[in-house]
């Protein structure tokens, strides 16, 4: 049972100072192309949000095996981007894998472990990637019964309502160093990780 991916990537870049995070250079490529050749390269099927009307986002993916979705509302919050994928989600879906487009440390292989751990769980709990030494981060994998939630598509906080409503069926999966806390939202941001790469 395969469990697509939704890569959210319709956000603002707010914090960059003019500049599009997704655009910055990572081992040789555009961030967001580099982040989805990663989830396609799980097999599974993958989804991309996008803000509508985007082209140069877009065209960063052209030639990738993915579903493009417009978020024509993607100012009102991270939400927009989440109803876009449930609309398009396969009814035979057991969850789906929420990541964000700006951790330019997740590998196929992170994703690849956190469904792994999630289609072993009998419980059908939310499974949240973890920091090597156990601090919560992203990606974020949804059951199904999770996705009928519906403050979960509504303003920016995403998953996070769920995520405190329903603490005790979160179960926490670790990935390597910090694969799962690294996201770059800041000129700062991206400064100290490209010195430790």
């Amino acid at each position: 049972m395969t469990i697509p991916i939704l890569i959210l990537a319709a956000g603002a870049s707010m914090r960059m100072k003019g500049r599009d995070k997704l655009l910055e250079d990572v081992h040789g490529r555009p961030l967001l192309r580099h982040a989805t050749r990663r989830a396609v390269a799980t097999s599974c099927p993958v989804m991309v949000a996008l803000p509508a009307g985007n082209q140069t986002r877009r065209k960063l993916l052209e030639g990738l095996d993915v579903t493009i979705l417009e978020v024509t509302d993607a100012g009102s919050g991270m939400a927009a981007s989440l109803r876009a994928g449930l609309r398009v989600l396969p009814d035979e879906a057991r969850g789906l894998l929420v990541t964000l487009a700006d951790m330019p440390d997740i590998t196929t292989g992170d994703y690849l472990n956190l469904i792994k751990a999630f289609l072993n769980d009998p419980e059908a709990r939310i499974h949240r990637a973890a920091s090597a030494d156990g601090i919560a981060g992203n990606p974020v994998l949804l059951p199904r019964w999770a996705l009928t939630d519906p403050d979960v598509f509504t303003g920016d906080a995403g998953a996070r309502h769920l995520l405190r409503q329903h603490a005790e069926r979160v179960r926490l999966v670790p990935l390597p160093d910090s694969h799962a806390t690294t996201d770059l939202d800041t000129p700062q941001d991206w400064a100290k990780w490209r010195k430790r790469v």
